[in-house]
Parts: structure tokens; sequence; C-alpha cells
């Protein structure tokens, strides 16, 4: 039953009504002549809705006659009526198939680099590396030879101890993972001081192997060494050795910080505007044609590419540019102020310069 449905699509069918009183004789009839009906639906009791193949529709509608039915034609479906439909709109069909041609062409070239697994190597510097290795967005996919890409990345990196490149669609996922830095192994027999790698006040000092050379409450400076790599006896004379040892000294950190009697400081007022561009590839066309309405503003924006399917990516971008509105405001600091200003501000950057 299911392969004459879809013969009867191919070659087009109708929906059609018929009443009379002798419906079920008709449908006997047909059934008979072998004319093939389906979706048969009563609707009242002398009138019934089926669906009929077109080229047996004729024949249907004899026998209907014979019969004192009355034959009518509510649908016309199936591909020839959908192409009937459809010959007058040559330009669509035109239009349809250059959208196909563009969008296989496209299919051909990488349009989105996606870099994942790097924490402390910036994406940004990864970018270059790929771009300089011979991938970049607008590369021929039949051009761009991962395995020799990755070879490269790995002899020109230390810090990559893994990556891959899988191309899916338009895009390029470069996966990596990151080397640990394997800290420096000493030789407990190597002779070597432990010394100072910051100006300080030592606060207090044990030696377990080696020589003390500063004392507690001694100034020290960077360079300086503390407990030397050495130890010396009446009787045994001068060993060297490798120095260890526990040091604990007070850091002092200094910071200045200029504060002007008279400043502008900038405060978002809450009102911004957003405005449009497109970029295909490396041309970018603008959807505004004024600049910002504010007269003092800060700018930020954010970009999106365009993707049919998760992976296929279209060189096509569309950039978002939000205008913060600010005020500028003067601020007048007298002499207090302006001390206590400073202090805050040189405080928060010594804090910042501690944590490191």
């Amino acid at each position: 039953m299911f392969l004459k449905i879809l013969i009867n699509f191919l070659f087009g069918y109708l929906n059609v009504e018929v009443e009379g009183y002798y419906v079920e004789r008709f449908i006997n009839n047909c059934i008979s002549k072998n004319i093939f009906f389906w979706k048969m639906e009563r609707s009242k009791s002398t009138i019934m809705h089926m669906n009929i193949g077109a080229n047996e529709f004729k024949q249907a509608a004899k026998i209907a006659q014979k019969h004192g039915c009355r034959i009518k034609i509510n649908g016309k479906h199936g591909l020839p009526f959908v192409l009937k439909k459809y010959k007058k709109r040559k330009i669509f069909f035109i239009l349809l198939l250059l959208l196909f041609i563009v969008i296989f062409t496209l299919s051909k070239f990488v349009w989105n680099i996606e870099i994942t697994g790097n924490t402390t190597i910036d994406s940004n510097e990864i970018m270059e590396v790929l771009n300089n290795d011979g991938l970049k967005i607008g590369t021929l996919k039949s051009k761009v030879n991962t395995e020799e890409i990755i070879n490269k990345i790995r002899y020109q990196r230390d810090d990559i101890a893994w990556i891959g490149i899988q191309i899916e669609g338009t895009n390029a996922i470069v996966r990596i993972v990151e080397a640990e830095v394997k800290p420096e192994i000493v030789d407990e027999n190597d002779y070597c001081n432990i010394v100072a790698t910051k100006d300080g006040v030592i606060d207090k000092i044990t030696a377990q192997n080696g020589t003390l050379m500063v004392s507690e409450g001694a100034e020290v400076k960077k360079g300086d060494i503390l407990i030397a790599g050495y130890m010396e006896g009446k009787y045994t004379g001068k060993n060297y050795v490798n120095a260890t040892g526990t040091v604990l000294a007070k850091v002092k950190y200094e910071e200045n910080e200029k504060i002007y009697k008279k400043e502008t400081k900038k405060e978002q007022t809450g009102n911004f505007e957003n405005k449009y561009s497109i970029k295909f590839n490396n041309f970018k066309i603008n959807f505004y044609k004024t600049l910002s309405k504010y007269e003092n503003y800060d700018t930020m924006y954010t970009s999106k590419k365009i993707k049919l399917f998760s992976n296929f990516y279209l060189p096509i971008e569309i950039i978002k540019y939000t205008n913060y509105e600010v005020n500028n405001t003067e601020i007048l600091y007298n002499e207090e102020e302006a001390k206590a200003e400073g202090e805050s501000r040189a405080e928060e950057k010594l804090n910042s310069l501690i944590s490191r």
C-alpha cells in the first residue's frame, strides 16, 4: 500500500468528493476495476472524501456518472502539481540553485578556528602560530596539512605537550594539552648557596646544612648569600655542601601614587545604545550612518559568527557595538582628601603586588 501511495505522489494524486445515493456501489465498481483509493472518510451518509491517482480520475468519473454520483476535485497534490506551481518562478529556482552552489563552494574553506584546552597560553598567541604555519580563516581545506602544522608547533613550542587539529565542516577545532613546567631538580651532592631574592630584614633563619652568613635582624639585599654551601670544622676542614634551611624575612614594598587636586571621574548614567555592522571575511558594512548620540561614552563590542549547522560556519560575522553614556564629573580634593585618596589607591596596588 505504501508503495502505491508513493507512486501516486510521484505521478500526482487528487483529493475528491463523491456524492450520491449509491456511493458504495461506485466504490465497489472502482475496486473491481483496480482503481486505488486511500484515506476514505464519510462526512455524510451520501458524501465520501478520498484520494485517487490523477491518471485514474477520468475512469472513476465515468463510473460515478454511471451510478448517478457527482465527483468533485477538492485538491491536487504530488510532484507534478508542485513543479507546475513553480514552473513560472524560474528566478526562484535559479536563486535556489545559486544558493546551493555558493554553500557548496563555501564548504570547501575554513571559516572558523576554535581553540580549546589552553589555560595559561593566550589564544591569540596560538592563533598567530597557526596562521604562520598555514591554518587561517579563508584557507582552502584541501591545502591544510594538519599533520605538518602539528609537527611544526610541537617543535616550536615547549609549553604544549599535545596538540590535535580536526576539521569539521568549515570549523577547524584545535585541541591543546599544555605542558606542565617541571621544577628544576637539584642534586643534593652539588654545592650551592641560599641567596636572597628580595631586599628585606631577616626575621628568623636556621640552617640544616651549610653555614649561616647573616643573623636575625640583619638587613639584606637581593642576591646576598644567606646560607653558604659549605661547612667548616676544626678537624674536618671545609666541606662544600648543598645548603638547606629556613629563612623568614620582612620585605618592604613601596608604591607612590600621584593625586591631582582637580580630577575628572567617569560615571555611567545607565543609558546605552546598540549599533550593528556585518563583516564578510575582511569586508565590513556598517548599519549605522552617524556616530553615537551621546557626547561622552564608552564602547564595548561583541561579535558572533553565523553558522548553518553546528560546525558549518559562514564567512559572515555580526558585530554589536554598545555605547554606554558616561558623565564626566570634576572632583576637587583638599590636601587631606588627596592624601586619603592616594593612600587608598597605593594600598590597592600594593595588595595586588603582594598577592602575585
